[in-house]
């Protein structure tokens, strides 16, 4: 099987509660290597909440409405996985006297408040944009840009995957490896010429640069934080710079409008 099927099925995997054929599945797990494919993934994931997105605002519910339903969808086929992220990073980043104090809470699997009002925030944030964008850029615009906010996402995650060392030995981040810089290059290539590539599609452009260049400023701002704070990378870490980056992506786009 070429690794780039089996990459793009790991990154599925590993990503999306999207149930893989084993036909599809490297012999060896890929870990990092497919690291390359996790803004397709990202992208593939958020297709069908796209569609919602737009549907059901044809069908002629509030863009908010929709948007919330479409935010949902996007939960259930992630499992939530980078919500999770988020939610114990900003328990541990902002509850955590020290850097053993930080790790031991994000490793602890209770939500504290520092973790509900980050999830909620997220929600909040990520469903607003996309209702504030369909009046602006209509529907089937705004649906690609919320698949093009996900990729950008996952985009920031690899990033902050390569440019940091893992904070711990016995983490999930750890355990799948680090990616290498030509599988960050390809990861960062791909996210760049999907979103743009969409961003036109939207008759958006200017606007998805802006958001980008935007998003990556946070990602980068936000690594230099947990950097400074518990030396390195988790997975709840790369979980909460894919949230961090979409929510500023798509707050960029709504303000650029």
């Amino acid at each position: 099987m070429p690794f780039f099927i089996t990459d793009l099925t790991s990154a599925l995997s590993f990503l999306t509660r999207l149930r893989m054929p084993d036909l599809l599945m490297a012999e060896m797990p890929a870990g990092a290597r497919a690291a390359w494919a996790y803004p397709l993934a990202g992208a593939i994931a958020t297709i069908l909440p796209a569609i919602a997105l737009a549907g059901f605002v044809w069908l002629g519910a509030s863009p908010l409405l929709a948007a919330l339903i479409a935010v949902l969808i996007s939960i259930m086929i992630c499992g939530g996985l980078h919500e999770d992220g988020l939610a114990d990073a900003a328990d541990g980043l902002f509850g955590g006297r020290d850097r053993e104090t930080a790790l031991a809470i994000m490793k602890d699997s209770h939500c504290g408040v520092f973790g509900v009002t980050a999830i909620v925030l997220s929600l909040l944030l990520r469903a607003a944009a996309l209702a504030a964008l369909v009046p602006h850029y209509g529907a089937t615009a705004a649906a690609l840009l919320f698949i093009a906010a996900a990729i950008a996402g996952r985009g920031s995650l690899v990033l902050q995957w390569t440019i940091l060392p893992a904070a711990r030995t016995d983490g999930a981040a750890a355990t799948l490896g680090r990616p290498g810089v030509r599988t960050t290059a390809s990861a960062e290539a791909i996210a760049l010429f999907l979103c743009v590539a969409l961003g036109i599609a939207a008759n958006a452009f200017v606007q998805v640069v802006a958001a980008l260049a935007f998003a990556g400023i946070a990602s980068l701002l936000f690594s230099a934080f947990v950097r400074k704070r518990i030396a390195g990378h988790t997975g709840d870490t790369l979980g909460a710079a894919a949230q961090i980056s979409e929510i500023v992506f798509l707050a960029t786009l709504v303000i650029a409008a």
